[in-house]
Order: C-alpha cells, then sequence, then structure tokens
C-alpha cells in the first residue's frame, strides 16, 4: 500500500500525538489498540487511502473533518489492510497474525489488532509505523503492562514488550481517553525530565571539579 504521500503542508503531525496500547491477553495473543491524535489527522488518512474525496483540504492546507469521516473509516477494508501493515507484532522474529477490530466509534474507542503468536507469549516486538508516510514528524505513545512507555517515530519504529499475566489487563476506555487529553504535557513532562537529569548531572560533575581543584 506504497504511495501514501500526500502533500505535507496538509498533514498535521505536531499536534496530539497518536497512542498505542499494548495488553497481553491469554497466552499466545497480544491487543494493540491505536488511538488517532487529532481527528483531522483520521481525515487525512482517509484521503490518502482513497476512503474519503480530496476536497476536504482546503487551499491554505486546513483539514475538514466530519463526524460520518470516521464511521467511513471504519468500514473501510482499505483501513484495516492499513493498520495490519503499519502495526506489526514478532516473536522471536516470526510474525504473528494480525485480526482488526474497528469499533463504531472510531475516534473515542480507537482501533485493534489482535495478533495470535506461534508460542505462548513473554516478550514481543511491536511495531508501529503509523502516520509516518504521511509526513515524517508523526509520533505515537506507547503503553503496555507494568508501566512500559516508548516513543515511536519515523527513526524509532520497534519496540520490545514484556508482556506478563500480572499486567495484561485491558486498558478501559476511559483511561485512554484520559491520557489522549493531557497528552501534550505528558511529552512536555518527558521532555523536561530529561532536561532537569542532564542538569543535575552537570551540577554534580562541577561540583566534584571544584573538590578536586
Amino acid at each position: 500500500m506504497g504511495g501514501l504521500v500526500p502533500d505535507s503542508a496538509s498533514a498535521h503531525p505536531f499536534g496530539a500525538p497518536q497512542q498505542v496500547v499494548v495488553v497481553g491477553e491469554g497466552d499466545h495473543d497480544v491487543r494493540v489498540r491505536w488511538l488517532v491524535g487529532g481527528t483531522d489527522d483520521l481525515t487525512l488518512l482517509g484521503i490518502a487511502l482513497g476512503v474519503l474525496p480530496k476536497d476536504r483540504v482546503m487551499l491554505d492546507g486546513a483539514v475538514i473533518y466530519k463526524a460520518s469521516d470516521a464511521e467511513a473509516m471504519a468500514g473501510a477494508p482499505e483501513f484495516a489492510e492499513y493498520l495490519t501493515e503499519r502495526i506489526t507484532v514478532t516473536q522471536v522474529g516470526r510474525p504473528c497474525k494480525g485480526e482488526v477490530s474497528v469499533p463504531d466509534d472510531l475516534v473515542a474507542d480507537g482501533a485493534e489488532v489482535l495478533f495470535t503468536c506461534p508460542e505462548p507469549v513473554s516478550t514481543v516486538t511491536v511495531t508501529s509505523r503509523m502516520l509516518t508516510d504521511l509526513h515524517e514528524a508523526y509520533r505515537t505513545l506507547a503503553r503496555g503492562p507494568d508501566g512500559q512507555k516508548a516513543v515511536y517515530d519515523a527513526t524509532h519504529e520497534s519496540a520490545d514488550w514484556t508482556i506478563s499475566d500480572a499486567g495484561s489487563r485491558p486498558v478501559s476506555t476511559r483511561t485512554v481517553a484520559a491520557v489522549s487529553s493531557g497528552s501534550s504535557a505528558l511529552q512536555l513532562s518527558v521532555v523536561g525530565g530529561v532536561l532537569l537529569a542532564v542538569v543535575a548531572a552537570g551540577a554534580f560533575w562541577y561540583r566534584r571539579r571544584e573538590r578536586k581543584a
């Protein structure tokens, strides 16, 4: 499904980020839920897939979202195919078979892919390349069992996840929606935490150097 390269001016990768939630389900299954960051991103993807008309993009690059867009995407086989191409799960290099499930309310509930792996699941590699074919600046915030977290982007497409029984409880839609509403703050807090760690390390090095002097 190559060639999905709409005008980059029409993409909106700097708004609310996408989300991915990884959970284990049973001995062989891993469920990956994807939630779009902004509704205009969903419309843009629909245009790129040929599900929605191109006239939804205005001359200034603004994308006009309609509630019917989510309904059209939820029932489109092109979207289901896109999900299984852009989100994959492998187990020691062996692919796990994915089956797509899209609820009626795609914006609120997201879309899920249930992957069945050849062996009992302990550690898997989840790859997410959602929307990076539209613009390389798109990011995806991901979380999984036992507080595991990752950030996917065009240069970091894969991450390893440890699946355990204790951490394999499904994540409620309400919890996911809460994270979505504060996603920008979460990104800033992550960056801020890294900067604080760098500053603290620098201060420690400077004091140590003064003592030696």
